[in-house]
């Protein structure tokens, strides 16, 4: 009788025990198709992630955030883009492209990029209690206008020049050179932003004289490398104040203005 006892006893204890053991979801990785991409203001970005090992992501929870969870961008909940959730400054710009997400893979596209999209991107998936994420860089960058040059006579020996140009993101190296490659040193320089976040410059350099014409101001973005110049061909003459202003009177065709673009991009 006891023997009988200790059996049933422990054929209980055994049941206990398996009704407590917990058997877990099945695990996943998420990874992007690039941790860093470059994006020009007021083009568009895409963030591709995929599930490994390749499972259907049909009936989880995929999202993208901005900046450490600050800002949801897009939401994707029980087969469905979840309305009114994202930040205000995403609304109607993002578009989830889902031909492969029964493989697990998802691309979000945001359209109309400006200079606030710029940071970390935070793809997630979500599947009960289960949750992984990859993260991905966005820079943001933007090839300002033509360069303008103002040619000034100031009030002492000397020649002007005076460099101008707007739309750009992030701040350019900006410099004057000679005939040689040589920077000539500034004499002044400016900046400002306008509403959008781009910068407008401004430098000027005096000229003693124009031995080594022409001269050539150039602007480079540093997240694509893409350069813009613009260049003067003055007479080789000395700056004498008088001098300069027979020569800009009777022969204004010695100023020639001459612009030169390099569309080529340069990704990280």
């Amino acid at each position: 009788m006891e023997l009988a006892f200790s059996y049933v006893s422990g054929y209980s204890v055994a049941i206990l025990l398996l009704q407590m053991v917990v058997l877990p979801s099945e695990q996943f990785t998420v990874s992007s198709s690039g941790s860093r991409q470059v994006a020009l203001v007021g083009g568009h970005a895409e963030f591709s992630c995929q599930l490994s090992p390749p499972q259907s992501a049909e009936r989880m929870e995929v999202g993208w955030f901005h900046e450490r969870h600050s800002q949801l961008v897009y939401l994707y909940k029980d087969g469905e883009e979840v309305s009114g959730k994202s930040t205000y400054n995403y609304m109607n710009r993002t578009v989830l492209l889902k031909d492969s997400l029964g493989e697990g893979k998802v691309t979000l596209r945001i359209h109309n990029i400006s200079v606030l999209d710029g940071g970390q991107y935070h793809c997630f998936f979500k599947d009960g209690d289960t949750s992984e994420e990859a993260i991905m860089d966005l820079r943001v960058a933007a090839l300002g206008l033509d360069l303008q040059i103002n040619v000034q006579v100031p009030d002492t020996k000397g020649l002007m020049l005076e460099c101008n140009s707007g739309g750009w993101f992030p701040s350019p190296q900006m410099e004057w050179r000679d005939s040689r490659g040589n920077v000539i040193p500034y004499s002044s320089k400016s900046s400002s932003v306008d509403g959008a976040g781009l910068l407008h410059l401004k430098m000027s350099v005096l000229l003693k004289n124009s031995t080594h014409s022409p001269f050539t101001c150039c602007i480079c973005n540093p997240v694509t490398g893409q350069e813009k110049r613009a260049g003067v061909i003055l007479p080789a003459i000395s700056f004498h104040i008088w001098k300069l202003h027979i020569s800009l009177q009777f022969y204004p065709i010695d100023l020639i203005l001459i612009a030169t673009e390099f569309p080529t991009m340069q990704d990280e």
